[in-house]
């Protein structure tokens, strides 16, 4: 079981420094050239599953929710995170939404209650330590909240069977040896097994060292 030091280590990373330069470098041009995934890919998932109450875990600086086409005009957002950083960062970026905020470990079980008609878990699960039997806990977590046919959503990065190249590579082997993530043994085939035991209508895709997936609450 992960420790608390392993969880904190895959966000301590994102400082208001380092949030500063997010945008840029990771969805800008390591989404780009190195894990060859297009932010716009990321979008498109955001804009097809948004519902109108909608929980984000893993907020990054909130600008997938800032972008992103709303199916209503005055969506009912929760932003869940460990970081208070990101969480103030993401909070101020939708502050017309006034979005509730949620210190919490996605790795315990949630602090929030409600019945969602989305989640979404964009770039979480590849930051949370463990292998994937024992990190996709958090979709466990989830379930209870989900509203029935609710819509779970998200990215992340692999590195088992995935396609890299060097520069890739080397960048993904340097994050996990300072915890900032924690995917050495993440695999498509392992990600589909995890959500397939507890969603239905799954939907995988991969695009470079990204799986995107996409599934329906009972």
């Amino acid at each position: 079981m992960a420790t608390l030091d392993q969880v904190q280590a895959g966000q301590a990373v994102y400082t208001p420094w380092t949030l500063r330069a997010y945008d840029a470098f990771v969805l800008g041009f390591s989404n780009r050239f190195l894990w060859r995934c297009p932010t716009s890919a990321l979008m498109d998932l955001y804009t097809r599953n948004v519902g109108g109450k909608h929980l984000d875990i893993g907020v990054g600086t909130g600008y997938f929710l800032d972008k992103t086409a709303w199916p209503i005009a005055d969506p009912e957002i929760t932003l869940l995170d460990l970081n208070s950083h990101s969480l103030e960062a993401a909070a101020k970026r939708i502050a017309r939404y006034r979005p509730r905020t949620v210190i919490a470990n996605a790795l315990t079980p949630l602090t929030v209650s409600g019945s969602f008609s989305s989640v979404g878990m964009n770039y979480l699960l590849h930051c949370l330590p463990g292998k994937f039997a024992e990190k996709c806990v958090v979709f466990d977590h989830v379930r209870p909240v989900l509203a029935p046919g609710a819509t779970i959503f998200g990215a992340t990065i692999l590195q088992g069977d995935a396609p890299r190249s060097a520069p890739a590579q080397k960048l993904m082997n340097f994050y996990n040896r300072k915890g900032i993530f924690a995917n050495a043994g993440d695999t498509f085939a392992d990600l589909e097994t995890e959500l397939r035991a507890r969603f239905r209508d799954v939907r995988l895709t991969r695009r470079g060292a990204v799986a995107l997936f996409e599934a329906k609450a009972a």
